[in-house]
């Protein structure tokens, strides 16, 4: 279950990708490592990370 800090990260995240009319193709939670993965972008160009403690960051070059 993530928790309340990688919950708000991911609402901060996805909002905004939604505000940059960004599409979000998956959004998945790795129970084993607890992590969340955002894969978005017209392109999937746009990757995040968020771990438990919730400071998401992108995990490729070309950002958002």
């Amino acid at each position: 279950m993530p928790t309340n800090a990688q919950a708000h990260a991911c609402l901060v995240a996805c909002q905004l990708l939604s505000n940059g009319y960004q599409p979000i193709h998956m959004f998945r939670y790795n129970p084993i490592v607890g992590d969340v993965f955002i894969l978005a972008g017209v392109n999937e160009g746009i990757q995040i990370l968020i771990p438990p403690n919730g400071q998401w960051r992108f995990i490729n070059e070309t950002g958002f």
